[in-house]
């Protein structure tokens, strides 16, 4: 697992995604995709535990 500091001083779990890869993964409208990303960062390990609490699973 890979730990960085990231934005605001947070550590950020896991490999680091692009907007874009985040977008792509959960099927994602732009706005709703820049939202979440830019509230709980880059982390794929965050992300993918904030779509797992909101019962969204990957489309691709």
């Amino acid at each position: 697992m890979t730990e960085l500091k990231g934005v605001r001083g947070k550590t950020i779990r896991g490999e680091i995604c692009t907007l874009e890869q985040f977008q792509a993964r959960y099927g994602l409208a732009v706005d709703e995709a820049r939202r979440l990303y830019e509230r709980f960062g880059p982390s794929a390990t965050e992300l993918d535990l904030l779509m797992a609490a909101k019962r969204r699973q990957p489309v691709a």
